[in-house]
């Protein structure tokens, strides 16, 4: 019995099916994540946009053993459909669904909140939360056994940030539908929860202006006196994914050296 509870303990997630989304490079914070539900016995699977993505995306995943590499854009409910019957086909069951994806327009990033495009507005939304319900919704039919589904945020969803603009409102979004989804997808056992992370230097933050000022004044401000680290955002998403988190959901938690307890 106890060598039994030590392995559990060793590999929390032995015998789960992960699918992660938005894994861009080795910087990436979903790469983080799917390391630690690797290391904990998980069976991986990965997506990517276009083959620019597919050169860096591929390898990583081949370096933990995954064997489903598919194309998805989250704003083509085909290719949404393809990926989750791909998944249903290879594995039957899904566990845990990684969602890691934003994007907004570069041009909406800089100068004033208030010349954000319609346009531009509306891929944001859509790409940045829309896309979250969108998996939600193509998983839960696979979520037999219950599970999770984490998605990434940060604290421009509740206080502005300079040059973070719509995809702050989008953030905002983002985490009223974690709250939403949570209910409906509550009596499935599913849950569904946020990671508010602080700033770290990856491909997604490198179209974000002054981003070094950024990171310069968080390490000033939070209670810590530094900035994070990807590991730090794996280690949390591995704890939402496992035995840990099993009563969490419909939360937005922070892993951010204490900047959000701050004026």
């Amino acid at each position: 019995m106890e060598t039994t509870q030590a392995t559990s303990f060793a590999k929390p997630y032995a015998g789960q099916k992960a699918v992660i989304l938005g894994v861009a490079n080795e910087r990436s914070l979903a790469w983080a994540i799917a390391q630690e539900l690797h290391r904990g016995g998980a069976e991986l699977a990965f997506t990517f946009l276009g083959d620019a993505l597919e050169r860096r995306v591929r390898p990583l995943a081949e370096s933990v053993g995954a064997t489903i590499i598919e194309p998805c854009n989250v704003s083509d409910d085909g290719q949404l459909n393809a990926l989750f019957n791909k998944l249903k086909e290879r594995w039957g069951v899904l566990h845990h669904v990684i969602h890691s994806v934003a994007f907004a327009n570069r041009e909406d990033l800089d100068g004033r909140f208030i010349n954000t495009s319609r346009a531009g507005f509306m891929t944001a939304m859509d790409v940045s939360a829309y896309s979250l319900v969108a998996c939600a919704k193509f998983a839960e039919p696979l979520m037999t056994e219950g599970g999770s589904l984490l998605t990434l945020s940060y604290y421009g969803a509740e206080k502005v940030v300079p040059n973070y603009n719509v995809m702050g409102v989008a953030k905002a979004a983002l985490e009223a539908c974690v709250r939403y989804l949570a209910w409906d997808m509550g009596p499935k056992k599913i849950r569904v929860n946020a990671i508010s992370a602080g700033p770290v230097k990856t491909l997604a933050a490198a179209g974000i202006r002054d981003f070094r000022t950024m990171l310069a004044t968080a390490e000033e401000k939070t209670p810590l006196k530094e900035t994070i680290e990807q590991d730090d955002v794996g280690y949390l998403g591995g704890f939402l994914c496992g035995p840990g988190g099993k009563h969490i959901t419909g939360t937005t938690m922070y892993v951010d050296s204490g900047a959000h307890i701050m004026s």
